[in-house]
């Protein structure tokens, strides 16, 4: 019976915020259920039983939704939200990202180092690059360098993450001291990049106003795939 419900909760092309109400495909949208004690739960993967309720991956429209009780009105119930649950989804959407980057460098997708990712970009083969939050500025710039030089005739720009801290890229990676890396073709660095986007749209979206139109900084740019499949 609840597996039936969530079937039909899921169904459809669109589901609409509870704070924007605006409609958009649920793999845009961050799902959350009420538990069996009433508290509120972000369902990432889109599978638990029982009633959803959908929000926009926008931390400002997370904590709007908490700030205005907007989630007992959404499930129709008496709900018991965490304190925490804007801090805990980011915990959540950074572990999701790891574990993707995890996969896609088992698959071969991934190179690291300045040296590999600077070769990869020579060849053609980076569809993303990733720095560490804690990069040292010329680093990041020479490869931003090297990027900009063989991207100059392409029409889209290159995506480029500044999410996590050298240790979770290590942690990921399988090593120590990541501090740039580089996602090539495939289809696990595909679904990998669709986690680092949305990461990055939960945190600096943060207005509260939601939508498609929300600002993206040069951390995030444009040209991310449309033909990969998570």
């Amino acid at each position: 019976m609840h597996s039936q419900r969530r079937d039909q909760d899921d169904a459809g092309s669109e589901r609409t915020c509870l704070v924007t109400r605006q409609g958009d495909a649920p793999a845009d949208l961050i799902r959350f259920v009420r538990a069996p004690d009433g508290s509120v739960v972000p369902d990432l993967r889109r599978r638990l039983p029982g009633r959803g309720v959908w929000l926009t991956p926008d931390r400002g429209i997370v904590e709007k939704a908490i700030r205005n009780r907007m989630f007992g009105r959404g499930f129709k119930a008496e709900v018991v939200v965490p304190a925490t649950l804007a801090d805990d989804l980011d915990v959540l959407l950074l572990r999701q990202a790891r574990e993707a980057l995890s996969l896609a460098n088992k698959a071969g997708q991934v190179v690291s180092g300045f040296g590999k990712v600077e070769e990869a970009l020579g060849k053609g083969q980076v569809r993303a690059l990733l720095h560490a939050t804690d990069a040292a500025e010329d680093g990041t710039r020479k490869i931003m360098q090297v990027a900009n030089r063989h991207r100059s005739s392409k029409k889209s720009d290159l995506p480029v993450f500044n999410l996590l801290v050298s240790d979770d890229l290590g942690l990921a990676l399988g090593r120590s001291n990541v501090i740039h890396a580089a996602l090539l073709g495939g289809s696990a660095a595909g679904a990998c990049l669709k986690k680092l986007a949305l990461l990055g749209t939960y945190r600096v979206s943060g207005s509260g106003n939601g939508g498609s139109g929300s600002p993206v900084p040069d951390t995030l740019t444009s040209g991310l795939p449309q033909d990969e499949t998570e």
